[in-house]
This record gives structure tokens, C-alpha cells and sequence, in this order.
């Protein structure tokens, strides 16, 4: 049996896809902005909060706006949902991340372990 706790957050973020190769699409090319729809989920070792998921969604946050906030909203520059989703798997050791732009479109990264 495995046991993960999950924890849902969004942060107001612009990013841009610079390199958009889709004439339908070029406007993603510029920097626009989203409601990114985060969920992260991570295995722990015991039922009584482990990891105790309430400060873990405030650490996360807290990252992101350390990382990449400034007095408006975070700024992802080329980084997409998946750039993301990889960054906060590899720095938490998530089990699995999700990022959607405005609860729609986005991206699920998973680590499996070898």
C-alpha cells in the first residue's frame, strides 16, 4: 500500500512560448497571463500527517513567489506547464504535479522510481 497527501494551489503568473512555431497560435508568442491551477502530490510514510499538507501547500507557494514573484504576479518568462510541473517534482520530491492554465489546458509530470 502506498499513501501520498495532495495538496491544490494557483498562482496568477504570465509566461510566453517565444519560440511558438504555429501561425494559429502566434499570440502565445507574447507574454500573457494565466490562473496556473497547481497540484502536487507526494508520498508519505505513516497517517498522521507525515508531511502535514496545510504548511506544505504555504512552502510551495512561498517557492514560487520567492522564485518568481514580483510585486505583481510570478513571471515564468519561457517556462511552460510542463517546465513548471518538473521543476516542483525534482524540488519536493513529488510523486506527481500538475499544472493547467486557468483549470483548462496543462501538463501532469510524474517520477518513477527505478
Amino acid at each position: 500500500m502506498k499513501t501520498t497527501i495532495v495538496c491544490k494551489l494557483q498562482v496568477e503568473g504570465i509566461h510566453q512560448w517565444s519560440k511558438c512555431p504555429f501561425e494559429d497560435v502566434k499570440f502565445l508568442k507574447d507574454p500573457h497571463r494565466h490562473i496556473f491551477h497547481i497540484e502536487c502530490e507526494k508520498k508519505v510514510n505513516h497517517d498522521d500527517r507525515d508531511v502535514e499538507f496545510i504548511r506544505f501547500k504555504r512552502e510551495i507557494l512561498d517557492y514560487l513567489h520567492d522564485k518568481y514573484a514580483d510585486n505583481e504576479c510570478c513571471k515564468f518568462g519561457d517556462m511552460s506547464c510542463e517546465m513548471i510541473a518538473k521543476e516542483l517534482v525534482q524540488e519536493y520530491d513529488l510523486e506527481r504535479c500538475s499544472v493547467f492554465e486557468d483549470n483548462e489546458n496543462g501538463s501532469v509530470v510524474y517520477q518513477y522510481q527505478v
